[in-house]
């Protein structure tokens, strides 16, 4: 028989009373509770043990409705107006601030202007905690102040042609370095890659920011950003949010470009976040680019904002194709001498191979049974849909019954294959899709890229070709012509001082003179016009509301009755709803701009009410991108 072990009693636990901290002995807190209506701030007490430990900006954890959860303290304060027993905070989780009062107050009116909860654009702009950085990095952190010494600078710095805009974006931060540190905003880890290199070039050293760092080495910058002396920092959309010591200039690069739009919910954008801290920080302010979009060319229509470019002569012939030719006739001449001399740029509008098959006799659409448009990926590949991937191998008009067939969108590959046979002897590099080339050698060569993935060449093109130049203009939504000024300035501005730019489009057509001046202003005075006309952004502000289909019809009827009952201003248009497939379905708002804040307000009102329903979540986007 066994014998049994010794008893022993069960050690009672006697909880030890909280010692709260004398000196401030509360802190209000941003929770970050996954729900989207919690999102006050909470009074929680401070233990003296912790006391000297908690300040503004510090990650703590707290007990939070029968859970411990990661808070962010706001302020600490000598009392609370919470009645009853306030919890104490259990514990810190870093001993160094990622946030100062200047930052909290940027990210508060960001998530109020984007109708979310401030944890949403925490998530953004403040890199994951990584223990091993806190105990073995040392930081002294700064509780940044506002500036304000006078008149800010806000201007629009233009590229010029047949440079570098990298270079020029480094000589620009480093210029501004004499005022204080300077905060860099590029739109991918390419252009990060860039101006790092140009900014060390000028034997100054750069703090990176962006995903490509590994998580340790972009919190042990993050922290260093605000430890630091007149530093160059540079990074990504969500760089904007980074506290920096002593900061004096903000540079936005390339501030037309889409990667400036953060793709998660709730949508910020970085031209609007640095204006809001601009007023904060009374800071200077510098947006860059070949082309200003829209919203930067209102203000300077309306003298908000300086415009700086250096109008230059480049020389541009365009040739039109009468019958549906990749080049026209007149235009082999220019390319020949060109490839005498250096590389030519092709610029592609499409990947593939032919995008759009029409009969060669009637000019009918090829289209599949299932209604989709028919394409070919290669050359005597047969026709397939896009769609039910289904292959028709003996293709036949379905109008006329001949089997002769046109390519109406040439891709990239089917480009090639003319070009090499308009060319031969000459080699040809594709940079396209999974394939693009970063950069090309100095020596004749016909090279075709897509938008985008154009390679760079150390002295410059011989001379850029622009084929199908229409079609960048024929995009349905209302960014495409600001991305087409965009991308032909940029494409132009990648030739030699002596190089020739080749449009093939009508001579008539008003890109063909604005690059030949180097000066965009009356394309977009043009467009400008026709905006406030209408109106469309950026004369109103515009919202994009999307959520289940089954409950939108009721949405809109809600929507349209706070408009009767003066809830939402009578400027507001409502569009919608629109079906879009997956049951899901959009809701499309304008109002002014003076109403914006109302409406945004509403909708955030509209957005805790769902929640504290437990109804599904609406995305809403505030001045996006695209429609």
């Amino acid at each position: 028989m066994k014998t049994p072990g010794r008893l022993r009693l069960k050690a009672q636990v006697i909880a030890r009373d909280h010692v709260q901290a004398l000196d401030n002995p509360f802190v209000r807190l941003w929770v970050d509770t996954g729900v989207f209506h919690l999102d006050s701030m909470y009074d929680y007490s401070v233990p003296e043990s912790l006391s000297a430990f908690i300040d503004v900006g510090v990650r703590v954890q707290v007990p939070f409705n029968g859970r411990e959860l990661e808070a962010l303290v706001i302020e600490r304060v000598d009392s609370s107006e919470v009645v009853g027993r306030i919890k104490p905070v259990t514990k810190i989780l870093s001993v160094y601030p990622v946030a100062t009062k200047l930052s909290i107050e940027l990210i508060s009116k960001t998530a109020k202007h984007w109708c979310t909860n401030p944890f949403d654009i925490i998530r953004s702009a403040i890199p994951p905690r990584v223990a091993s950085i806190d105990k073995t990095e040392k930081f002294e952190q700064s509780q940044a102040t506002p500036k304000n010494k006078g008149a800010q600078e806000l201007s629009f710095v233009a590229f010029s042609p047949h440079s570098k805009p990298w270079e020029t974006t480094a000589s620009l931060a480093s210029q501004a370095l004499n005022l204080g540190s300077v905060l860099v905003i590029a739109p991918d880890e390419n252009d990060i890659d860039a101006i790092s290199e140009s900014v060390k070039r000028l034997g100054v050293t750069c703090i990176r920011l962006d995903s490509s760092q590994s998580r340790a080495q972009r919190y042990a910058n993050y922290l260093r950003s605000n430890s630091s002396d007149s530093a160059i920092v540079i990074g990504a959309r969500g760089a904007v949010f980074t506290p920096i010591k002593d900061l004096a200039t903000i540079i936005v690069y390339k501030e037309s470009s889409h990667e400036h739009y953060e793709i998660r919910s709730p949508g910020w954008n970085v031209r609007d976040v640095v204006n809001m801290r601009r007023d904060i920080e009374g800071l200077n302010l510098i947006f860059t680019g070949y082309v200003p979009s829209l919203e930067i060319s209102r203000l300077i229509e309306e003298k908000a904002l300086i415009y700086k470019n250096s109008p230059q002569r480049v020389l541009v012939k365009a040739h039109s194709s009468d019958d549906g030719a990749l080049l026209p006739g007149g235009i082999f001449g220019d390319i020949r001498k060109a490839l005498k001399q250096g590389p030519v740029l092709f610029l592609a509008a499409r990947k593939g191979y032919g995008n759009a098959l029409l009969c060669a006799h009637c000019k009918n659409l090829a289209v599949c049974s299932c209604g989709a448009r028919l394409s070919v990926s290669a050359k005597a590949a047969a026709p397939t849909c896009g769609i039910c991937a289904k292959s028709y191998p003996s293709w036949s008009c379905a109008w006329c019954q001949r089997n002769k067939q046109y390519l109406a969108s040439r891709g990239i590959e089917r480009a090639a294959e003319e070009l090499s046979r308009a060319f031969p002897g000459v080699p040809v590099v594709l940079s396209f899709g999974d394939v693009i080339k970063s950069h090309v050698e100095d020596k004749p060569s016909i090279v075709i890229a897509t938008p985008g993935a154009a390679p760079q060449t150390p002295g410059g093109y011989a001379a850029v070709v622009i084929l199908e130049a229409l079609k960048l203009f024929a995009h349905p939504d209302l960014r495409a012509q600001e991305r087409a000024r965009e991308l032909f300035f940029e494409t132009a501005a990648m030739t030699r001082s002596d190089g020739l730019v080749l449009l093939c489009m009508d001579q008539s057509h008003p890109i063909v003179s604005s690059l030949m001046r180097w000066n965009p202003s009356l394309m977009i005075q043009s467009e400008l016009t026709e905006r406030s006309e209408i109106p469309l952004p950026p004369y109103v502000s515009s919202f994009v509301i999307t959520g289940p289909l089954n409950e939108f019809t009721s949405i809109a009827s809600g929507l349209r009755k706070a408009i009767q009952d003066s809830r939402i201003p009578p400027s507001v248009k409502l569009f919608g709803p629109i079906s879009l497939g997956k049951s899901n379905a959009k809701l499309v708002l304008y109002c002014i701009r003076e109403d914006a804040r109302v409406v945004t307000e509403f909708l955030h009102e509209l957005q805790r009410r769902r929640s504290i329903a437990q109804k599904e979540y609406l995305a809403i986007r505030v001045d996006p991108y695209s429609l």
